[in-house]
Order: C-alpha cells, then structure tokens, then sequence
C-alpha cells in the first residue's frame, strides 16, 4: 500500500499535471450546517465506532527529539495523558468500550507505547493501540531519482504527510481488522489538538448524513488567512481542500481573503470506513489525493545538500475523492492546537480551563479568542520556554497580546492584561517581578 501510494504521487508528479489549484477552477462555500443547531445523540453508536489520533510528529519545530505528545502542558499531565482520560471518561460515562487506536511513526512508536503502559484497559480488544506510518523516499529534484545521501541513509526518506493515514491503515492491515470488528465509523484528529474529543452530536448527525466522508471546519479569521481553506470545485460541484502549496503566486491574495473563502479544516474528520475500503479498491489500493510538491535539502541541516522533493499529501484533502463528502461548521473550543511555544504558553495559562471530560479550553470569559503571544525566537524551543517560565505560567486570563522581546525570566505572580511588551536589550536575562502589568511596555 506504502509502494502503491508513492507511485501513484510520483506519476502525478512526472505526468505534468498541474500541481496548483488556481482560482478560476474553484468556488467559495458560503454556508455550513452550524454545530449549534445538533441537538440528536445516539451513544449506541459509540460500537461501531473508532477514534484515531495523528501521533507521528517529533515537534521538531519545538526542538524536540521526542513525540509532541510527551511535553507536559498542564497539572503535570501531557498530551497523551489528556487524551487516555477523555477516552477512559466517555467509556465509563456511556458504557460503551469506545474503541481507540494512534498512528504513530517509526519515532515516536517506543516512547509513546511506554509511556502509554500505565494505562492497563486503553487497548481496545481484538485490536492493536497502534498502527505505524510510512515512510516514503524523497526524490532529487534534478532528474526524480530517489535521493542518495550515503553520509546519513535516514535522510533519504521523509514523512508522506497525514495523508498517509489512508495506505498506512490499509497497508497494516488496520482497515480490514477495524471493519471484520464491526466498526463503521472512525473520528480522526491530530493529538496535539486537545479540543478534539469524541463528541456524540457530531458522531449521530454524521451517521444519519449517509455521507462517507465529513471535515470539522472552523470560521476562518486573519489569523487563520495563510492555511489552507475549503472550496467547492467548479468541474464536479464536490467540495475540495486548497492548502497554500496549492495555491498559485497571483492568487495569494484571493486565497487570504478570509470574507470569501469562510472555512478552514481543522483535521478533524469523520470516515465511514466501508466506504473508504471500497474507494481504494476501486482505486487499485489507492486513495487518489492531490499532491503537495514540498521542496527541501536531502540534508535538512545543510542547505548545501542536494535538492530533494518531499511528495505529501493532506488527509483532509480526501473530501474531494468521495462524492458526497460533508463539511460542518465547529466552535473553536474543538480546535486548540499547539504548534509553537506561542500556542503552548497559552495553554499552559489560566486563560485556559480544563473540563470535567478532560478538554483544555478557553475559559468563557475570553469570549472565544486566545491571548495573542508573540514571543521572541529565542523562546522558539521549548527548552527556551522553560527559562523564560521557570516555575508557574503567568496570568493571561484578561490578557489581549502579550509580546516579549530579549531574555527574560518571569516571576511567580506575573499578571498580565490588555496590550503588554515586556522588553530587555541587555544581553543577559532580567527577571520581570510579580505583579500585575496593564496596557503598558516595560524595559528591563
């Protein structure tokens, strides 16, 4: 399925076939069933159903060398502990064995099973509590060969993006053991989103849509302007996913334009798993998804390495490869993702509550928009982090934009609200007292 799923990406790409999706051959959606107007909940539902998180990221973009999902975020609990207690909580609350399953990569597989072991009955019967991505080898850009980097083999292969959700389940044999177990239906989301949780209206109202395919979406803002954003194909009327990659240079502006193009994916997706084995046998063993052309070093830490092509795709993308596929309109609650220590000091903060199911989010008095941190790239790692926030996270609760520019170390008892700039030109860290800080800058 692995081989299958790279040829298929490498004779898009050598067909010459445009890669792009401009805007002449698109249409925006103008309007979405609202979450807000679910109200049906069928818990039986919860047996013929799987959840799936996305766990093959290292957070190499945070400096890590271990899964994202170990880094602790709040209460000393990580990403995988929120997620085992929502799991464990909506089995106890519905008495339903809610069936579980990660997709790990090759590195992060060990760490997080380990980690995972002090939960005795997360595994569901009958199946494994994880399956592994691939792995798929990047290309030189000069003639498409696989790429030979003999000084480090490992560079030679890359991550196919989460669009390998799709071979990786049918390739270990994950697909067929979920659909002989009597599972139909499979919510799928990314672990680092801790939003994300089982939700009983969206499961019953995608079970009664009929549809084989439906992605949470979520009202885009100009925060959100650079991410990719649904459309609906003007050809086949279907509906499609155009990330930026996609997007030509001179409808860059279009494809930031926030008041057309009003939805985002959020990768929380919902599969009708009877129709997603009976698409990839009609395709050959493959789900036939756009290709993302992502242009690298073999060497990703020496620029002067050779020119190397990575072939992803998106797993959102799969929206338009079955027809009828839905979209839905969410609240932000279901997305908190944390891609950067930005994200992560948010959370870490009391502008964040965590819910009885075990759900990190914004506390209702933010009236649904988180702080705005912009911190220096000396905090990019999470190791800076640490010592920019040496013990307890500083109050961001009535905080609007919190920006923080040199090396500073916070105090216990910070309090920040409105606009505040803390900034230190002095090359040596300056500790910021316990205090309360009001729509004002501070140099150190």
């Amino acid at each position: 399925a692995a081989i299958g799923a790279f040829k298929y990406n490498l004779g898009v790409l050598t067909s010459g076939a445009n890669l792009m999706i401009p805007e002449v051959d698109i249409e925006p959606v103008d309007s979405l069933t609202d979450y807000a107007s679910l109200s049906a909940e069928d818990p039986a539902l919860l047996k013929s159903t799987v959840m799936v998180k996305l766990n093959g990221g290292l957070g190499t973009g945070m400096g890590l060398e271990k899964a994202k999902s170990l880094l602790v975020l709040k209460d000393g609990d990580t990403f995988l502990d929120f997620i085992a207690h929502q799991v464990l909580d909506m089995r106890e609350k519905c008495g339903v064995p809610l069936a579980f399953m990660l997709m790990n990569s090759f590195a992060t597989s060990a760490d997080t099973l380990e980690y995972l072991s002090k939960y005795k009955t997360l595994k569901s019967e009958g199946l494994n509590l994880e399956f592994q991505q691939n792995k798929a080898p990047k290309v030189a850009e000069s003639d498409l060969k696989p790429a030979s980097w003999p000084a480090k083999p490992d560079c030679e292969w890359c991550p196919p993006g989460h669009g390998d959700l799709y071979p990786a389940m049918l390739g270990t044999g994950t697909l067929d053991a979920l659909i002989e177990h009597g599972y139909k239906y499979m919510f799928v989301s990314n672990s680092d989103n801790l939003g994300a949780t089982m939700d009983l209206k969206l499961l019953t109202w995608f079970a009664s849509s009929g549809a084989p395919f439906a992605m949470e979406c979520a009202a885009r803002t100009d925060a959100d302007k650079k991410g990719g954003h649904l459309a609906r194909s003007k050809a086949g009327s279907g509906l499609l996913l155009r990330e930026s990659a996609q997007c030509p240079d001179e409808d860059e502006t279009e494809f930031q334009n926030v008041g057309k193009y009003k939805y985002f994916n959020t990768n929380n997706l919902w599969v009708n798993l009877e129709a997603l084995s009976a698409t990839m046998k009609a395709n050959d063993g493959v789900l036939p998804l756009p290709v993302i052309k992502n242009s690298k070093t073999v060497d990703p830490r020496d620029k002067a390495s050779t020119k190397v092509l990575q072939l992803e795709t998106a797993m959102g993308a799969a929206i338009a490869s079955f027809p009828g596929a839905e979209a839905i309109l969410i609240p932000r609650s279901r997305f908190a993702p944390v891609k950067t220590t930005n994200d992560m000091l948010a959370l870490m903060s009391d502008a964040y509550e965590i819910t009885a199911d075990h759900r990190m989010v914004l506390k209702a008095e933010r009236g649904g928009v988180p702080p705005n941190v912009k911190l220096d790239g000396i905090y990019k790692f999470v190791d800076g982090l640490m010592q920019l926030v040496p013990n307890d996270p500083p109050s961001l609760i009535g905080c609007a934009k919190l920006t923080i520019e040199g090396k500073v170390r916070l105090a216990t008892g910070v309090v920040f609200k409105g606009e505040v700039k803390i900034v230190n030109k002095s090359g040596d860290y300056k500790e910021l007292a316990a205090g309360t800080y009001s729509d004002q800058t501070v140099e150190l």
